[in-house]
């Protein structure tokens, strides 16, 4: 394998050079083998949401899309759209009339559950070209980048105690 790396000497005009060119392209294959595995149920961004929202049951749908770090003009549009579907209830809290708790449903949980083979699907398939040793080091990778550039992302993650 021919390292990626840029030399001092080029000028990045090749876009495999570039972290976030092949970082986009990652995340284009990643939504293709997701909606492959997952069909026409879920968009990974509904299943993020509603996948955090299993965990934090009442939370409100600004918090939410903190915990999966989605900018809340997009959550609010998820969430709706996920309460269209029958997956989760909006209801108005009593104390701030602005702000709606959300919870899942019974039909939410059951398609949770059901695509737990589908989504360790897309998990095997992205990673399926690394061995076992590199798919552990490219988690732990990408999880530090991720983490150390929080703060540059336009929907930074809401740090929250699991």
């Amino acid at each position: 394998m021919t390292s990626k790396l840029p030399t001092d000497d080029t000028d990045l005009t090749r876009l495999d050079e570039h972290p976030g060119h092949l970082l986009r392209r990652a995340q284009q294959i990643s939504v293709s083998m997701f909606h492959d595995e997952v069909g026409g149920e879920l968009t990974p961004v509904q299943f993020a949401m509603l996948r955090c929202l299993a965990d934090h049951p009442g939370i409100d749908q600004v918090s939410l899309a903190g915990i999966a770090a989605i900018d809340t003009s997009t959550g609010a549009t998820v969430c709706a759209r996920l309460e269209e579907k029958g997956l989760l209830e909006r209801k108005v809290i009593p104390h701030n009339r602005r702000q709606r708790a959300l919870t899942i449903t019974a039909e939410g949980e059951q398609l949770l559950a059901s695509l737990v083979p589908a989504t360790r699907r897309v998990r095997d398939r992205l990673l399926a070209p690394l061995t076992a040793g590199e798919q552990q080091l490219f988690m732990e990778l990408l999880d530090r980048l991720v983490s150390d550039n929080n703060e540059q992302s336009r929907a930074p993650l809401a740090r929250r105690d699991r």
